[in-house]
């Protein structure tokens, strides 16, 4: 059936800055269908244009690698999200199906066949509750006056009794939604080898490796807020434990101003199959000497929010090291020990994790590596998924986003994709020095990942496309280093920079399964030594996908011979790097070299050819400048963004 039948439309959960959205259909077997976004803030006149929806039709997802395996089948829907919207405001939002073969679908009340309208509010930022009961906790060595309500430890502030021996955990939660517990200057530190330290009038009521076990409930509204009082340094020392706030079971909770340090794990909320939090924010607050800084891989954990903090890992700040050249492997950045392994990942739906400052880690921020969702898929054959078998479940990897960010200094990763599912927003982040990869996708479960207006500089190779991935959208980024997009279904490039700093090395090249994977109105600076600059591999291009074949790889010297042999990136141009006000190749000859962002301007030079280069892509560059949009992530004449914590 070549007409498109709409099915079941599903509205994901909602971030502070952008909506996402699901429709599922049958047939539309020559793919041809699209579905027009329009949306607007309740009570204006006009509509304003978001980008279209992304067609999702049964790519597969299927690799295998050392001990374990992927094998899934994308449904037959389309999924897309709205960007940059303001928090807590009501949207109307509107979308419309059409296909050249028909839409078999009746008209309801009016609307047109395949047709939507729905209004979404986005999320507030998770704020303290004005009006719940204060508690003080003061650190032991404090010998000034008390507020009422204090306590000697969190513990004691959070429970209605604390102990340091086997009684620890008989005492039931004292908070309750919407209750603040203020943490006054000083360390806090337990020696959870101190048994019955409670006796003595010491410790932190941690008798349990060190660990505060949080186990109240607060709501979205009315979080349990654990925040520094403001009247210095609040520092809260694992005494190198293993976990230091143990948050499985405390559903909306908020943390803020802390210093986490001393510690493997500082926030542990959420295992696989076992248990998991929603709602925890965590802001300005600061981590270090630490080796993961906030977990889950619960599938069912939703909506953290993660922002303005500072996380500080245990590798070397003045070298780059590696983690790959381990004999039979070699590399040109040294061997490490993963010391600190990531900042921040996350499995589950509706997350934001913006404007942190990351350096020294393994990994920056990852969504985490789960395998296939929960239940989901396959239904029956691969090529069809019944509309009423398509369930909303929970435990669905969407909505997620990561944007602001300032990234440097990783062994494999600033950023990592990896496992999620429908609208995945990766927006203007700043990435340095990497000695793997720069932005990870394996696998992603039908997309879109939306790759948006990134600065990737110092890293040997931009995307790793591993366990065949399917719908990525590279939109507006400065990538300096080579793209290899290798072994992957749908996914596009538009009105990126991307110049390479390794002599000898391929700038671009696409390894796909589909032919509806596309590039155009890029910017490449190829590198002068490459063999070939240009590579294209693909089915033979009258037919539309094949996974079960060997692809046509396609190679080629020049960007003409390149878009005459594939009719790709016809509309993209050659530069260099006097396009940018001050941005000199990395120093292939010393790869350990640790650059700071301070020495480097990624503006575009007024007259540079990337000024004006591009193509319009609505709620993405609506706001450029010129007579049409620049390449790169920084529209001339335009405010920079601000990458990390904000003041």
């Amino acid at each position: 059936m070549n007409a498109v039948k709409p099915g079941r439309f599903i509205i994901e959960p909602p971030t502070l800055i952008c909506l996402g959205f699901e429709w599922y259909v049958e047939g539309d077997v020559n793919h041809n269908a699209t579905v027009a976004v329009r949306y607007r803030k309740k009570g204006d006149t006009l509509w304003k244009e978001a980008l279209p929806l992304l067609r999702i039709k049964n790519e597969e997802c299927i690799f295998s690698f050392l001990n374990n395996s992927i094998d899934y089948v994308t449904p037959n829907m389309f999924a897309g999200s709205i960007m940059d919207l303001e928090p807590d405001t009501d949207y109307e939002c509107k979308f419309l199906m059409s296909d050249p073969d028909g839409v078999h679908e009746e008209s309801h009340h009016g609307s047109e066949p395949g047709q939507k309208i729905v209004t979404v509010r986005t999320r507030a930022e998770p704020k303290p509750f004005e009006g719940g009961q204060v508690y003080h906790v003061y650190a032991r060595d404090y010998t000034g006056p008390k507020e009422e309500m204090a306590f000697p430890n969190l513990m004691a502030a959070y429970y209605t009794g604390w102990c340091e021996a086997d009684w620890w955990n008989v005492a039931p939660p004292r908070v309750q939604p919407g209750d603040i517990i203020l943490i006054h200057a000083g360390v806090y530190k337990d020696d959870w080898t101190f048994y019955g330290a409670d006796i003595w009038e010491q410790g932190m009521g941690t008798p349990i490796a060190g660990t505060y076990y949080l186990t109240a409930k607060g709501t979205p509204e009315r979080p349990i807020v654990i925040k520094a009082a403001g009247d210095g340094e609040v520092i809260f020392d694992g005494n190198d434990n293993f976990n230091l706030f143990n948050v499985l079971a405390a559903d909306h909770h908020y943390f803020e101003g802390l210093t986490i340090r001393n510690t493997y794990v500082a926030f542990l909320a959420g295992n696989k199959n076992i248990a998991g939090s929603s709602g925890l924010t965590v802001k300005r607050c600061r981590f270090e000497d630490l080796n993961k800084g906030i977990y889950t891989d619960w599938s069912g954990s939703k909506n953290f929010y993660i922002a303005d903090n500072v996380f500080i890992g245990r590798h070397d700040p003045n070298k780059l090291h590696g983690w790959t050249n381990l004999p039979p492997r070699s590399s040109p950045y040294p061997y490490e020990k993963c010391l600190s392994e990531y900042a921040v990942k996350l499995a589950g739906a509706g997350h934001v994790i913006c404007h942190n400052y990351i350096a020294n880690f393994h990994d920056g921020i990852d969504h985490a590596t789960y395998g296939i969702p929960d239940g989901y898929p396959p239904y029956g054959h691969p090529d069809v998924y019944p509309l009423e078998e398509v369930l909303r479940l929970d435990g669905m990897f969407v909505s997620i986003d990561i944007y602001n960010n300032f990234i440097t200094n990783v062994h494999d990763d600033f950023i990592e994709a990896d496992g999620a599912m429908y609208n995945i927003r990766v927006l203007r982040n700043l990435c340095m020095n990497s000695a793997y990869h720069g932005l990870s996708s394996q696998t992603l479960y039908g997309g879109p990942a939306y790759f948006i207006r990134n600065i990737l500089y110092h890293v040997p190779n931009i995307t790793k496309h591993a366990a065949n991935p399917s719908g990525l959208l590279y939109y507006h980024n400065t990538f300096l280093a080579k793209v290899s997009a290798s072994q992957s279904s749908n996914y596009h490039f538009r009105n990126n920079l991307i110049l390479g700093w390794q002599p000898s090395e391929t700038i671009f090249s696409a390894d796909t399964f589909t032919n509806y994977t596309s590039s155009d109105f890029n910017g490449f600076c190829p590198n002068p030594e490459a063999a070939y600059s240009f590579e294209w591999e693909s089915p033979p291009f009258d037919i539309p996908v094949d996974y079960a074949n060997p692809r046509v790889e396609r190679q080629f010297a020049t960007l003409a011979e390149y878009s005459q042999g594939t009719g790709q990136d016809e509309h993209s141009i050659l530069v260099d790097y006097k396009i940018f006000l001050n941005v000199m190749p990395p120093d292939p000859d010393n790869p350990t070299r640790i650059y700071k962002a301070e020495d480097l301007d990624f503006r575009l030079e007024p007259h540079a050819v990337a000024i004006d280069a591009g193509c319009i892509i609505p709620n993405v560059n609506d706001d450029f400048t010129g007579e049409a949009p620049d390449l790169g992530a920084l529209e001339a004449g335009m405010p920079m963004p601000h990458y990390g914590p904000r003041p």
